[in-house]
């Protein structure tokens, strides 16, 4: 290894001052999710030597059976967030209702939220695949002295201060943007520190790789259907390669490095989509918009969609610039 690599920390103090709201409580913020990720990697890593693979024997808010992983990545990150005094406030996609958390003073002065969605496809914990966990910052817009609201969680994805995502796969990596750039960090299980080792990650413009269930086919609009036949046309550079591993994480981040585009459209069986705008949707779309990717709805910017509820749910397509704005012109041409 040549020179030194700078490690997470350092690399969030050295940043910290080009970040508009700069107090000190986001790197705080940040340092509190690095610690959580290091523990829920730690339980990923044993998932198959320890009794906290399968079915935890409920389900969540989603209607989905939820995992023993599940059960464990959400408290761990809630307890973290909560005992180092610095948001006011939690959602996750695992909780009916948003928590409220009381600065110790018992005043309500912290400043932000998170969203998070604890363990991205955790169903895939069984088989040992990649998963991740996805999450999504906010400053809170009612009265800092006043219990946090409904309100500070819907806010449009335009106005994430930081979002980031962190894959346990073959290495365990934390990527992550405060709106200037998106870096990788990865960690050296040996010492339990992440360095520096993917900086300015950028998506390629165009890519070849398109991520889809295509089980689900028969159920997709006409626009994506059409979209999906254009990538299998050979012609120029296609046909297109088909990846689709099932943890949004993982899709995404292969799809960052090499060039591509996910896709998950709306249907039948799921009207509205399947994919929760806050805690999966908007913190990608920032990342890959950070990156010099695109992220819409198949018409619009993801970002631009104005939440109405807490666990709403939105097509989602996202990846290299001219890919998505291909499957927007498809979808503006024969629609649903």
């Amino acid at each position: 290894m040549k020179g030194k690599k700078q490690t997470l920390g350092e690399f969030i103090i050295k940043n910290q001052d080009a970040f508009k709201f700069s107090s000190g409580e986001l790197s705080s913020l940040l340092n509190s999710i690095r610690l959580a990720a290091k523990v829920v990697n730690h339980e990923v890593n044993k998932a198959g030597l320890v009794d906290i693979i399968g079915a935890y024997g409920d389900t969540n808010i989603q209607g989905e059976d939820q995992q023993k992983l599940d059960v464990y990545a959400n408290n761990t990150f809630i307890q973290t967030l909560t005992r180092r005094n610095i948001v006011c406030g939690i959602a996750s996609e695992e909780e009916d209702h948003f928590i409220t958390i009381n600065s110790i003073d018992q005043n309500h002065q912290n400043k932000y939220v998170v969203l998070i969605d604890p363990l991205d496809g955790s169903s895939n914990i069984d088989v040992n695949v990649s998963v991740g966990t996805i999450f999504s910052i906010y400053r809170r817009i009612t009265p800092v002295g006043t219990p946090v609201q409904l309100a500070d969680f819907l806010q449009k994805g335009s106005e994430q201060v930081a979002a980031g995502y962190v894959v346990y796969g073959t290495s365990t990596m934390i990527v992550y943007t405060t709106g200037d750039g998106v870096n990788g960090f990865t960690l050296n299980p040996a010492i339990g520190t992440f360095y520096l080792s993917h900086p300015d990650i950028k998506f390629p413009e165009d890519g070849s790789i398109y991520s889809v269930n295509e089980g689900n086919y028969l159920d997709f609009p006409l626009g994506v259907k059409k979209y999906i036949k254009y990538c299998q046309e050979e012609f120029e550079n296609r046909p297109y390669t088909s990846r689709y591993i099932g943890s949004l994480v993982s899709d995404f981040h292969r799809n960052m490095i090499k060039g591509g585009i996910y896709m998950y459209p709306k249907g039948s069986r799921n009207p509205d989509g399947k994919l929760r705008l806050l805690y999966e949707c908007n913190p990608m779309a920032f990342i890959a918009e950070q990156a010099n990717g695109k992220s819409s709805d198949g018409y619009r910017r993801t970002m631009d969609v104005i939440p109405i509820e807490l666990h709403q749910r939105v097509p989602f397509f996202c990846g290299s610039k001219k890919m998505v704005t291909k499957l927007e012109d498809f979808m503006k041409k024969f629609g649903e």
